[in-house]
């Protein structure tokens, strides 16, 4: 279904320029953008996937990852087709990079926002999780959604690569309840080179929505052998997060051969415990493994006193407070969204 899109310039010639993501393509008449789904007709932008779900499944918020956001929840976890990134690791690429798309074919199920709501509290789930494929591609779709989910009461989660326009963030922050963004490495040449974009707009995103706003906000790394795991690459991470907000939880996650990048090896468990031992040097409270088999590092300890608060066992979790995001040893808050 096609529907206007929110944020766009005109242009001479009826060419229109997008302001959804830091591309800002400039599409004349009848062309594409980027991500693949944003379509140039005569001179007005329109959303080709609206209220087209390609996936939708009730997935636990740990899933997400996101760590600090109503343990345990149920997220009604929504996608579709297309991205503005090129990742060569993509686990969701034959969605995520599907080629030219013809308006006649298949373009997912329909799934109206007011139907995603709907469903969302039939299957009682908290959340609405924005994911599988980038949400800021499709963001007429999810700010419609959330919009209705946060009239309901229903958490609304974004889990994204980062590269959005500060509009889109200004827009939907309101309505958004908790972010886990991407940060794929530290330098702008890997983030050109393996992904066709840039590193600045997503620091810009994360230091803003981390200090401006009430989401929260967690970051993943996927740690990528002889790419961007490095001691030195880690460390610059780790820092610079840490200096953003030492609370803020960094998720670093093992990769395994993928899409284009297949002939790569596994991360190594040892890998992930390196960058959980950086983390923890330059200062963040709350860095977890991902991905491998070690409890442990995927539990939640009190930064002050180390009890620990949430116990995960993949994604099964025993919650240890009686008050939430209280530690009950030294009354240490948690920064989250508990309840």
């Amino acid at each position: 279904m096609l529907k206007e899109a929110l944020l766009t310039r005109s242009l001479r010639d009826d060419a229109v320029q997008c302001r959804v993501c830091e591309h800002f393509c400039t599409l004349s008449p009848d062309a594409w953008g980027r991500c693949g789904v944003r379509l140039n007709r005569e001179g007005r932008l329109y959303l080709a996937v609206y209220g087209q779900a390609i996936s939708a499944h009730v997935d636990p918020i740990e899933k997400k990852p996101l760590f600090h956001l109503l343990p345990g929840a149920r997220a009604f976890s929504v996608g579709t087709f297309g991205c503005n990134f090129r990742c060569r690791w993509c686990q969701n690429w034959q969605i995520s990079q599907p080629g030219s798309l013809d308006l006649d074919s298949y373009l997912g199920h329909p799934l109206p926002p007011e139907e995603i709501v709907a469903t969302a509290q039939r299957e009682r789930c908290a959340v609405i999780a924005y994911t599988y494929n980038e949400p800021t591609v499709f963001f007429e779709y999810t700010y419609d959604t959330a919009r209705l989910a946060h009239a309901q009461g229903l958490k609304n989660v974004y889990v994204s690569n980062g590269f959005m326009t500060q509009e889109v963030l200004e827009l939907l922050a309101p309505y958004l309840d908790g972010i886990n963004i991407d940060l794929k490495g530290f330098s702008e040449s890997m983030y050109e080179e393996y992904a066709g974009a840039r590193l600045a707009p997503i620091k810009r995103n994360i230091r803003w929505l981390a200090q401006e706003t009430d989401v929260v906000v967690e970051v993943t790394t996927l740690v990528i052998p002889d790419l961007n795991d490095s001691d030195d690459e880690l460390r610059a991470m780790a820092t610079w997060l840490a200096e953003v907000d030492p609370a803020l939880p960094w998720h670093v996650t093992a990769f395994y051969p993928n899409h284009l990048m297949r002939n790569r090896p596994p991360t190594p468990p040892s890998t992930l415990l390196r960058a959980y031992k950086i983390g923890k040097e330059a200062g963040l409270q709350f860095v977890y493994v991902g991905n491998i088999l070690d409890d442990t590092r995927s539990n939640t300890y009190c930064p002050a006193c180390e009890t620990r608060l949430i116990e995960r066992h993949g994604y099964r979790t025993r919650v240890s407070w009686a008050e939430p995001g209280l530690c009950p040893q030294c009354g240490t808050q948690i920064p989250g969204c508990w309840t």
